[in-house]
C-alpha cells in the first residue's frame, strides 16, 4: 500500500526565530487532496543529567504555550553552528544548568510530534558532573531556576503535572528502568 502523500504546492506562512509556518497542498495515496498545516524547526537536544549522588538536574521555568509553570531536562535548539547533537546537548547543560560533563551517552531520538511538526529530538545522558568555571550565558529570554531532584521528588512533580513535556517524561522512565536494571 503507498502512504505517500505528493506536495502540489507549498507556501511559508510565517518564517519565526524558532520555527517556520508552512501551508501543504497534498494528494493522498487515494487521489484525493487535502491541505497540510506544518511546522518547521531545526531539531533540538536534552540531557538527562545525574549527579554524583543520583539526583536529577532539572529546570524549572515558565512555559507561555501552556501558561503554567515547567520543570523539564535542560534542552534546547541546535544553533547554526552546532555540528551534532551532542554539541547543542553539551551547550545547553553548561548555558542552563552551569554544569559540564566528562561522560556523555546518546540514549535516544525521536520525531516530537510528526503529525504536525517535524522537530527531531536527540536525547543524552551525562555524568561526572562538575561546576564551570565560567560557563557559558543563559539565553536573554529565558527565566529558569536550577533543581536537583531526587528519584521520588521528580516523580512527586510528575503526579502534581508540573513535569509533563515529552523529553522529561521519558527522562522520568528512562530513570526507573535504570534503576530497575541494577536490582
Amino acid at each position: 500500500m503507498d502512504f505517500e502523500e505528493k506536495t502540489i504546492s507549498s507556501e511559508v506562512i510565517y518564517n519565526g526565530k524558532v520555527t517556520k509556518y508552512v501551508v501543504e497542498d497534498v494528494r493522498l495515496p487515494n487521489g484525493k487532496e487535502s491541505k497540510r498545516e506544518i511546522v518547521r524547526h531545526a531539531g533540538a537536544s536534552a540531557v538527562i543529567a545525574f549527579t554524583e549522588d543520583d539526583k536529577l538536574i532539572l529546570v524549572k521555568q515558565y512555559r507561555k504555550a501552556i501558561e503554567q509553570v515547567s520543570i523539564e531536562i535542560p534542552a534546547g535548539l541546535k544553533d547554526n553552528e552546532d555540528t551534532d547533537g551532542m554539541m547543542t546537548a553539551k551547550r545547553e547543560l553548561e548555558e542552563e544548568t552551569g554544569y559540564r560533563a566528562k561522560e556523555w551517552i546518546f540514549v535516544t531520538s525521536f520525531y516530537s510530534t510528526p503529525g504536525f511538526t517535524d522537530e527531531f529530538l536527540e536525547i543524552y545522558e551525562a555524568s561526572d558532573l562538575t561546576i564551570a568555571e565560567d560557563p557559558l550565558p543563559k539565553d536573554e529570554d529565558e527565566t529558569i531556576e536550577l533543581l536537583t531532584l531526587t528519584y521520588d521528588e521528580a516523580w512527586a512533580e510528575y503526579e502534581k503535572g508540573t513535569l509533563r513535556d515529552s523529553k522529561s517524561v521519558f527522562a522520568l522512565f528512562y530513570w526507573k528502568m535504570l534503576r530497575l536494571k541494577a536490582e
